[in-house]
């Protein structure tokens, strides 16, 4: 018995990957991931003549974060907000200049928030002032945690300022009304989702673009997506974690990776998975499948990160004092 317990560690050792990457990722981006490694894998072995396993961790990209900066060994992350890289520098295990080592400040593929709603869209959503009816429970993740209830959260307030202009009582009122009929806050978009689709919560789910598009395929029929007219841009950067790769020895690799997003391989996986292409050609190619809206950029409607982040999402902001009373 000890002989072939020793013969079969000795074939795992055999069939070890030559190198090995932790991506830690936010919460729906398993499935664009399991594709992309598989296609970088490859690509690896040819140019570099060594294999190469990717590992995926996912989870909020709030959480996510934390977890990197608490000492998880993540050779590259790939997070839902800009702010969550940045916080992830402010604690010195990744540098600070982040975004001009990659195309586009780091970010190879945009997203959106968009509606989930049930088959025939009963209660008539089609804009995000219906989440003020009386009769509509919505369901997104909670901001504190989760990138796409942020990027959702801002997306309603930003409708509500071009809605009410300089009516800060009727934007809030705006807000805690709809805020307040969410039956329950889950850590991550995935969790939401399940919430929404397989336990039958709710008349309407805020969630990113790819993630909508997913569950429409998964549920046969019983959802359906609404894009609205307006709505926020989502921008999720990446990075390799400098204090991790000169540690493990994975720098190069890493941000072979990470460069390998760019590349038309790359984005015909992202555009296939419902994330929307950096790569203008390939963006065309799939026109169809990106309704057009118009997208928000969080420096346009608050300017920036870092002031979106005090006004709504530290304690005691915003969102805290908006749900205070459920």
């Amino acid at each position: 018995m000890i002989r072939i317990l020793a013969l079969v560690a000795a074939a795992l050792v055999l069939h070890a990957a030559d190198d090995t990457l932790l991506n830690v990722s936010y919460d729906p981006t398993r499935e664009l991931y399991k594709e992309v490694n598989a296609a970088f894998a490859a690509q690896w072995k040819q140019a570099a003549g060594r294999s190469v396993e990717v590992k995926q961790s996912h989870g909020g990209s709030g959480k996510q974060t934390r977890s990197v900066i608490e000492g998880l060994d993540a050779d590259i992350v790939t997070l839902a907000l800009p702010m969550d890289a940045d916080e992830i520098a402010k604690a010195g295990r990744l540098a600070a200049d982040w975004r001009s080592r990659l195309p586009h400040n780091a970010s190879p593929y945009t997203s959106t928030v968009v509606f989930l709603v049930r088959s025939g869209n009963p209660k008539g959503i089609t804009d995000w002032g219906d989440l003020a009816k009386a009769d509509v429970a919505t369901v997104v993740a909670n901001p504190k945690t989760s990138g796409a209830a942020r990027l959702a959260y801002l997306g309603a307030w930003a409708w509500a300022e071009r809605a009410f202009p300089g009516d800060s009582a009727k934007v809030e009122a705006y807000m805690r009304g709809w805020l307040a009929r969410v039956p329950t806050f889950d850590p991550g978009a995935r969790g939401a989702t399940t919430t929404f689709v397989r336990r039958q919560i709710g008349d309407v789910l805020l969630t990113w673009e790819n993630e909508a598009w997913l569950a429409v395929a998964e549920s046969k029929g019983s959802v359906q997506v609404v894009v609205p007219p307006v709505s926020i841009l989502a921008e999720p950067p990446v990075a390799w974690v400098d204090a991790v790769v000169a540690k493990k020895g994975t720098a190069a690799v890493a941000k072979a990776y990470l460069e390998f997003l760019y590349t038309p391989a790359a984005q015909e996986i992202a555009a296939k998975h419902r994330y929307r292409p950096r790569l203008p050609e390939v963006l065309e190619r799939h026109r169809a499948d990106f309704p057009a809206a118009e997208l928000i950029a969080v420096e346009q409607a608050f300017g920036g990160w870092d002031k979106a982040q005090a006004a709504h999402f530290a304690d005691g902001a915003s969102f805290d004092r908006l749900t205070s009373n459920r």
